[in-house]
């Protein structure tokens, strides 16, 4: 009998041994911990929920174990954080957030959107309630919406969803932590009690270590060389460039119709200028759409209804309210989370760049009319008839003739002499088709003519 349970041991303690190997083997296999690092440290907007799509999706592909964010933000946009919150929640690898100093507002609820919750001494989270551009609290249809998202939220991660409806809600009273008129805003010990931070870290490593990850290897998130050149051509000072290539093109092509490379600079204009913006989800395909309506609208006033008159006003007014639309991340025609600083500066970007641009247009054409080379491409001479100069497109001379107007003449048209069809003008009265005229001047290749 001892003999039968001393085998069973040995081949107890074999099986263990194997398995023990095997999975040594796994561990060696997988290598160290893929620990993906992405960084929240401006203001909630499309922008960062591009950034932080991008990211994401970079770490998927980089087959990252954990994802941490490294958070410092006084939040931003209601609608761009519920977006880069829905994503954290679906993510199935899992997402820490190292809070560098703060989250507020947007960024709590980014924040408890995520597994774990680590601060640093010193820092806070919450005072979500929405505000206007001008600071004050939106109206409640606003605030019963962030309500709703802060409360869900925190149940999905298992946090008290009470006190994420305080971050938002003043008139919430929640015994021994907030009372009626305070908005709830954590330091770090106060989040780490109720329940909203599992610990007090000085840095992400910190942070692996307490979660016994030690064998690791960190990704930093940077941004590809060509979402560092969408970003560049975001700068408001590059618009207003590309601003001035689109309007200086367009007006060039329609004074020298045919030669196509100014038109070209301004399809290249319109394209820099478009896409950055519609990446980052500020400009909406109705202030695209509004944007060509009004180049249709300018060219019909140009090339098919004489004068300037509607279509021309209207369509400038498109060109001009698009443009300036599309720098700012409103809500249709909602500004109420728009700063006024924002739409000052995209109204100067734009104005000044179509300003700029017909200040460049008088000032380049001028010098190149003095150039060397539009000399070689232009006559610049005159052939004076004192010199001999002369031009005669009849075999006869006409003055004198009679005949009738083959058109109406207002004041200028078309004349028939003799069986004959000739380009005439009045000297400014109108002649109606059929009526008799008489030929007083023979300017060039028009004859100048009167009623009889």
């Amino acid at each position: 009998m001892k003999k039968i349970i001393r085998i069973w041991l040995i081949f107890g303690l074999f099986v263990l041994f194997v398995f023990g190997l095997k999975g040594k083997i796994s561990q060696s296999d997988s290598g160290p911990t893929r620990v993906f690092i992405l960084e929240i440290r401006n203001d909630i907007d499309p922008r960062m929920s591009r950034y932080v799509n991008l990211a994401l999706d970079q770490a998927t592909e980089e087959e990252a174990d954990i994802i941490i964010v490294d958070m410092d933000t006084y939040g931003g946009a209601v609608g761009d954080a519920n977006d880069i919150r829905t994503r954290l929640l679906e993510y199935d690898k899992p997402v820490w957030v190292f809070i560098n100093n703060d989250a507020a507002s947007a960024g709590a609820l980014i924040s408890i959107a995520c597994d774990s919750i680590y601060m640093v001494p010193g820092a806070n989270i919450g005072a979500a309630t929405v505000v206007t551009a001008e600071g004050i609290a939106a109206p409640d249809k606003y605030q019963s919406y962030m309500r709703s998202i802060m409360r869900s939220t925190a149940e999905q991660n298992g946090r008290d969803p009470l006190i994420a409806e305080g971050m938002v809600d003043d008139r919430v009273e929640i015994e021994g932590i907030t009372e009626s008129g305070k908005i709830v805003t954590f330091t770090t010990s106060e989040a780490i009690k109720n329940g909203y931070c599992e610990a007090e870290v000085a840095s992400i490593r910190e942070i692996l270590e307490r979660n016994n990850v030690t064998n690791y290897r960190m990704i930093d998130y940077t941004l590809s060389w060509s979402e560092r050149v969408i970003a560049f051509f975001l700068n408001p000072v590059v618009s207003g460039i590309l601003i001035l290539m689109i309007t200086g093109g367009i007006f060039f092509e329609l004074q020298t119709p045919g030669v196509g490379f100014p038109l070209a600079a301004a399809v290249v204009g319109m394209i820099f200028y478009l896409t950055p913006y519609y990446l980052n989800g500020l400009a909406a395909n109705w202030e695209i759409a509004v944007f060509f309506l009004g180049l249709i609208l300018v060219a019909l006033e140009v090339f098919v209804i004489p004068g300037f008159g509607i279509a021309g006003i209207a369509g400038l007014i498109c060109v001009v309210g698009s443009l300036i639309l599309i720098m700012i991340n409103n809500d249709s025609f909602d500004f109420e989370f728009v700063p006024s600083g924002e739409i000052f500066t995209a109204s100067v970007v734009v104005l000044g760049g179509m300003i700029g641009s017909i200040i460049v247009l008088f000032v380049l054409g001028y010098r190149f009319t003095k150039s060397g080379m539009f000399n070689r491409v232009a006559l610049q001479g005159t052939q004076d008839s004192s010199e001999g100069y002369t031009i005669n497109f009849r075999d006869e001379p006409l003055l004198g003739k009679e005949g009738t107007a083959y058109t109406i003449l207002r004041p200028s048209g078309r004349v028939e002499i003799e069986d004959e069809i000739y380009d005439a003008y009045t000297r400014g009265e109108y002649i109606e088709k059929g009526q008799k005229i008489k030929v007083i001047s023979e300017e060039g290749s028009s004859l100048k003519v009167k009623a009889i």
